[in-house]
């Protein structure tokens, strides 16, 4: 656990479809899938590859010439690349910005993430297929990101982060006092005086009790804490599924449009 952090340095099917990336069995075909592909990265593709920013969740009527008009603003842009079907031409809904200045890709970087363009709110990350050791790409069932309804959701990055894994601090084995050494004084007659035995009734009382109390109200802090920790993650859960619920939906209602209008050409 000391190494562990929220975003993956290396990319690990097996722990980026964990939720805290500690799982050691594949819970999906797509995992298995991933562990077993051997992917090299495109060849074709050329620029800088730290100089290079992904931006998905794009809408389908978006153009180069938009891009550009949006990420100019953080500085200058050496090359635009929109992701196009080849058979149709149609966008797939992503694309490749390289800067100039890695000052220019920090800030984009930073400011750009969630802005929307086209009534679609965009998601943007550093590229990761040349500069991620070990990168699987979705279509192979790696990647980052994905959908619940899937149950392929994947871990680690920008937009999914690991969790921090949960804990238990250990509980102490003394719980009621028992262990301690004290000394027990007894009667010359062999049985134990009354005075002594009330009087190491009431400090063994007075050490066991508070001792007890802090443990019970650790117990409930940890469990509110708990509880709190779990309704925040649900309500985060449940806007992240209406986001991308609204997000296909939109994407269908541009896709079936834009069919209708090209039908009607």
């Amino acid at each position: 656990m000391a190494d562990w952090a929220p975003i993956a340095k290396e990319y690990d099917p097996l722990k980026a479809g964990s939720i805290d990336g500690t799982d050691e069995e594949p819970h999906d075909r797509a995992i298995w899938r991933a562990m077993l592909a051997r992917y090299v990265p495109n060849k074709g593709v050329t620029g800088d590859p730290h100089l290079t920013l992904f931006v998905a969740r794009l809408n389908l009527q978006t153009t180069e010439e938009k891009l550009k008009e949006v990420f100019s603003r953080y500085g200058d842009i050496r090359k635009v690349r929109l992701v196009r079907d080849l058979v149709t031409g149609f966008s797939k809904g992503y694309a490749f910005i390289e800067y100039k200045e890695e000052r220019a890709l920090l800030k984009a970087h930073r400011d750009a993430n969630r802005l929307v363009i086209d009534q679609h709110e965009i998601f943007v990350d550093f590229e990761l297929e040349r500069t991620l050791k070990g990168w699987i790409p979705r279509r192979l069932g790696g990647g980052f990101g994905g959908k619940k309804e899937s149950g392929q959701l994947r871990f680690g990055g920008r937009d999914r982060p690991f969790r921090k894994p949960i804990n238990l601090p250990n509980m102490k084995n003394d719980f009621y006092g028992e262990g301690s050494s004290e000394k027990r004084n007894w009667s010359r007659e062999g049985t134990r005086d009354w005075r002594t035995r009330d009087r190491d009734h009431e400090r063994s009382r007075d050490k066991r009790w508070p001792e007890r109390e802090r443990s019970w109200a650790w117990g409930d802090g940890e469990r509110e804490r708990d509880s709190k920790e779990e309704r925040s993650r649900g309500r985060e859960r449940k806007d992240r599924d209406r986001k991308d619920r609204d997000r296909d939906r939109s994407r269908d209602r541009d896709t079936k449009k834009q069919r209708d209008d090209d039908k009607h050409r």
